[in-house]
């Protein structure tokens, strides 16, 4: 007969959310969101820029395909802890080799199931993303305690996680065949899937750490930099910005994603701010001001860059525009610098999960590229 140990997610405000332990047992704390997306468990679990935040899966069944060796998008799980409602009792899928709470609990992660996940998902919409804390087994203990425990968590305004997901060296991730660019990527968070797709345009990635140097970067040679998705808040990306910065001055084709994008908006003047819930999930609209075209993505940010849908902005580096926007509460979802060869989006063109209606942005990138290598 299986033992269910008590668990409860708790809120800095107050509210307790009770079910059983899922994963590991213990305690943990963190921001606590939700994703909306109904598919790609695994891939949301082993994203950087979910570090430090308590996820809440807005899907009712969770884990029906286990854990398999192939999707992860880096070398660990990194959400501080995850919320369910309806756990599989066994996982079926031809790629499964363990079930999700085995790998959950493998890796220390503590989660909590049985909550009745739309009435918390809810309450984060009117109430915002706060601090929370995950409990179970022997940290279970009286609630007050508890929330003074939540209300003693770091905040995720003013954040500085990117060197804690980044990688401490650089490595290159080859090219699919014959080499026709190579892309110096700033690890923010980078998932996995970014220099496969690379990879796959014939270019040649040199991952290099948060803390790399203009120096360091410019000692690649790159025929263009990406800027990666990551956690945290990107008010506190002083070198990043420092970084970019530089690279706009060269005039190096530039390419930013989620994290990176606000990065390069701050590096254009543009101010950032927190959401009040974020977008986290699979099934976001995000509209092109320039030709009106809809592309349903892939989205995981809490803080987003100040402007208007089409609004045409000067910077240090000439004119930029606000080039995509997203027709739910009109965040800004892309920036463009006009006169020098960078532009960002606040969505993942590379989301293995899906949908795919950004991929092309890749291949965007590859022709500004192109379009340098003809003009030097």
């Amino acid at each position: 007969m299986t033992v269910r140990i008590p668990a409860a997610l708790v809120l800095e405000d107050g509210r307790v959310f009770r079910g059983e332990a899922f994963g590991a047992t213990g305690s943990t704390l963190g921001e606590v969101v939700f994703c909306t997306g109904m598919t790609g468990y695994q891939e949301t679990l082993t994203d950087p820029s979910y570090h430090r935040q308590i996820v809440v899966a807005t899907a009712p069944q969770i884990g029906n395909t286990g854990w398999n060796d192939e999707d992860d998008e880096s070398g660990r799980i990194w959400v501080a802890g995850y919320v369910v409602r309806d756990p599989a009792r066994v996982p079926s899928n031809w790629r499964s080799r363990r079930s999700l709470p085995d790998e959950l609990a493998r890796q220390g992660v503590v989660g909590v199931a049985g909550v009745d996940t739309r009435s918390l998902t809810r309450h984060i919409r009117e109430r915002g993303a706060m601090r929370a804390g995950v409990f179970s087994g022997s940290a279970f203990a009286d609630v007050d305690t508890l929330v003074d425990q939540v209300r003693g968590g770091p905040p995720m305004l003013g954040a500085d996680l990117a060197g804690e997901v980044s990688t401490a060296r650089p490595y290159v991730v080859p090219a699919v065949g014959t080499v026709r660019f190579r892309v110096a990527a700033l690890d923010l968070g980078i998932k996995s899937n970014t220099p496969r797709m690379l990879a796959a345009r014939g270019i040649e990635t040199h991952v290099l750490p948060a803390s790399a140097t203009a120096d360091e970067l410019l000692a690649v040679e790159p025929d263009g930099v990406f800027l990666s998705n990551g956690p945290g808040d990107p008010a506190a990306m002083d070198h990043a910005v420092a970084l970019t910065k530089s690279v706009l001055e060269r005039r190096i084709p530039l390419f930013g994603i989620c994290f990176g994008n606000q990065v390069l908006g701050r590096a254009l003047g543009r101010g950032t701010y927190k959401l009040r819930y974020g977008h986290r999930g699979i099934n976001i609209p995000v509209i092109d001001t320039a030709t009106g075209r809809v592309a349903i993505t892939a989205q995981n940010h809490g803080f987003a860059l100040e402007g208007e849908a089409g609004e045409r902005f000067d910077t240090p580096f000439g004119p930029a525009t606000v080039s995509h926007y997203c027709p739910n509460d009109g965040c800004v979802e892309g920036v463009r610098a006009l006169e020098v060869p960078a532009f960002g989006v606040q969505y993942h063109p590379e989301a293995a999960a899906g949908p795919h209606d950004a991929a092309l942005l890749f291949d965007e990138f590859l022709g500004l590229m192109e379009r340098g290598s003809r003009d030097a």
